[in-house]
């Protein structure tokens, strides 16, 4: 169940609407279904409506007039209710005991007080109602309405348990503002996909992935066509901003303009510094003697940050705030992917890092811990500029995005341990838009791989299938001849040995990295991890990079490179203690 709740000042304007037809032709039997005493006028229910409508303004009106002066400006108060999908229809008389419930918790109308503001609830559709109050007391004084909108969430979420409901989960207070009914009219009658809030939520969370700095910020803000307004202090020092999207103006033909912190509670012009601070990681520019300087810029950085993601992933088991840190470059790696990702996957990217935001943010501070090296990837990503989407390219697209699956996956679980729900499933979310947008990009690369595996020689495939079998006893490694969901990793392994490297070995290192146990493929996770550690090309079609001299193979911690080395540094728990391990998915 859903308030949301809004402030007007026109009473008889609000009452027309919620007695008319709709925008859409969507209202259907317009009735009261409760009211201050029981008595109000109904004009959905009289012979005559537009008199009933106008008698019924007129009692709303009356405390207002009779205030005068003393009365607020904005002295309508709507609240609308609405069942989640799934839920029963709810009778007249059960809308009119939430009505009266939420009128009592947020002091609208308390119980038993005689000199409560006079309200009504409007139905004029199944699954929801409308709450009109006007702001001023029978004793002529102004309603105490402090966090009125966390009062109704409360009574909502006890009402959902005591109407058998669907159970909504409830918030911390660190949510981004919803957008308006306004604001949403707004958005439909212009045509726009979004409300203008969203999108400058979404413009300006990838204008500070990444950025260096506040110069930075701001010029990436004016480039994405933003119109940007600086505040200044007296001394001349700027302490906020404010941003609004080109050709949205109100009545006046004026820019409507939204502060950052109205925009997400991380977004105002401190906070952003705050994170600024942090910095960027300094980045070693790839030569042509490590074998990698032919891959294209976007694949190198997509390369980087795969194994960046993966040491994020690791950190989200330890310190509270060091995880709550990596939360928070985590959203800044994958709003920098979104925008720069190929047309195929960039909807499914986009729409992760949109509803991940919402994971970013919780009571557990992360101030004090280091996010350089997640904030110096997103930035590799964004100024790498787009992928191509096919080739390696593509390749090492479908190689982040397998990784960044397991690192929301471990974000849910450290949420969930936490109590946190709307985190928790924010995450969940962001995972599965994160795993249909790995089928679109691992198509063509593992189809590939799954051929080549399928035609080795005998002697060599059942070499690997037996390797396969020993470190992974529960995937059923086939050795029969049939195609096998291994083909892939088979392949990977063989084409690992060819470049130099011990596959027993290599293979041990993938699997002790982290966790498998969430991953939807165990097979395609580690076919990624070896072809990272192995420096093979992530699209098999193209030529590998590494020549075969010179590569020692790898069977010791002396053998690896730093990167793969910071990726193991700190083990995940559940290698280090089989009790650690989550549950299966």
């Amino acid at each position: 169940m859903v308030p949301d709740i809004g402030r007007g000042s026109r009473t008889h304007g609000l009452l027309v609407y919620l007695y008319g037809p709709g925008r859409r032709e969507e209202h259907t039997d317009a009735h009261l279904v409760g009211s201050w005493d029981g008595f109000a006028p109904d004009p959905g229910r009289d012979t005559d409506p537009q008199v009933a409508l106008a008698r019924l303004t007129a009692a709303l009106d009356l405390r207002v007039k009779q205030a005068g002066d003393r009365a607020p400006a904005k002295h309508v108060w709507h609240c609308s209710v609405r069942t989640a999908p799934g839920d029963r229809r709810l009778s007249d008389d059960e809308w009119n005991a939430v009505a009266q419930r939420i009128v009592h918790a947020t002091g609208i109308a308390p119980d038993g007080d005689p000199d409560g503001c006079r309200w009504i609830a409007v139905r004029h559709a199944e699954d929801h109602i409308h709450i009109v109050a006007t702001l001023v007391r029978g004793d002529l004084r102004n309603p105490r309405l402090n966090y009125d909108f966390n009062k109704a969430q409360a009574v909502c979420r006890r009402i959902e348990e005591e109407m058998g409901l669907r159970r909504l989960n409830a918030g911390d207070g660190t949510a981004a503002k919803n957008p308006t009914s306004a604001e949403k009219f707004k958005a439909e009658r212009t045509g726009r996909p979004d409300t203008a809030r969203e999108a400058l939520r979404e413009a300006v969370r990838q204008a500070v992935a990444g950025a260096h700095d506040e110069k930075e910020f701001f010029t990436r803000l004016r480039e994405a066509g933003l119109r940007v307004k600086v505040r200044h202090a007296p001394s001349g020092d700027a302490f906020g901003y404010n941003v609004a999207l080109p050709g949205d103006r109100n009545r006046h033909g004026e820019p409507v303009w939204y502060p950052g912190s109205k925009l997400a509670p991380d977004l105002s012009l401190p906070k952003i510094r705050l994170r600024l601070a942090d910095g960027i990681a300094e980045r070693v520019t790839p030569s042509a003697a490590d074998g990698r300087a032919d891959w294209s810029l976007p694949a190198r950085e997509r390369r980087s940050a795969t194994g960046i993601a993966e040491r994020a992933a690791v950190l989200l088991n330890g310190d509270d705030e060091e995880a709550a840190a990596q939360l928070v470059g985590v959203g800044e790696l994958l709003d920098a992917v979104a925008q720069t990702s190929p047309a195929a996957t960039r909807a499914e990217l986009a729409a992760a890092a949109r509803v991940f935001e919402r994971a970013t943010r919780s009571h557990v501070r992360a101030e004090r811990a280091d996010t350089r090296a997640l904030r110096s990837a997103a930035r590799g990503i964004v100024q790498a500029g787009g992928a191509l989407g096919r080739g390696e390219d593509g390749g090492t697209t479908a190689m982040l995005v397998s990784t960044l699956v397991l690192v929301t996956l471990a974000a849910a679980r450290w949420h969930s341990a936490r109590g946190h729900a709307q985190q928790a499933h924010a995450a969940r979310q962001a995972a599965e838009h994160l795993r249909t947008a790995y089928r679109q990009a691992a198509a063509t690369p593992m189809r590939v791989l799954q051929d080549q595996g399928r035609v080795l020689p005998e002697a060599q495939r059942r070499s690997h299938e037996a390797t396969l079998r020993a470190a992974l006893p529960e995937q059923g490694v086939r050795a029969d001849g049939l195609p096998s969901k291994t083909d892939a990793l088979v392949a990977t392994l063989a084409q690992a040995e060819q470049a130099g490297h011990d596959p027993e070995a290599l293979l041990q290192q993938a699997i002790d990295m982290r966790e498998l146990d969430t991953a939807a493929d165990v097979n395609d996770v580690l076919v990624w991890r070896l072809r990272h550690l192995a420096q093979l090309p992530a699209h098999p079609g193209e030529a590998p990079r590494h020549p075969q001299a010179g590569i020692r193979p790898t069977k010791t911690p002396a053998n690896r490179t730093s990167e793969q080395n910071a990726l193991t540094a700190a083990p995940h728990p559940a290698v280090t203690d089989p009790r650690s391990r989550p549950p299966r998915r």
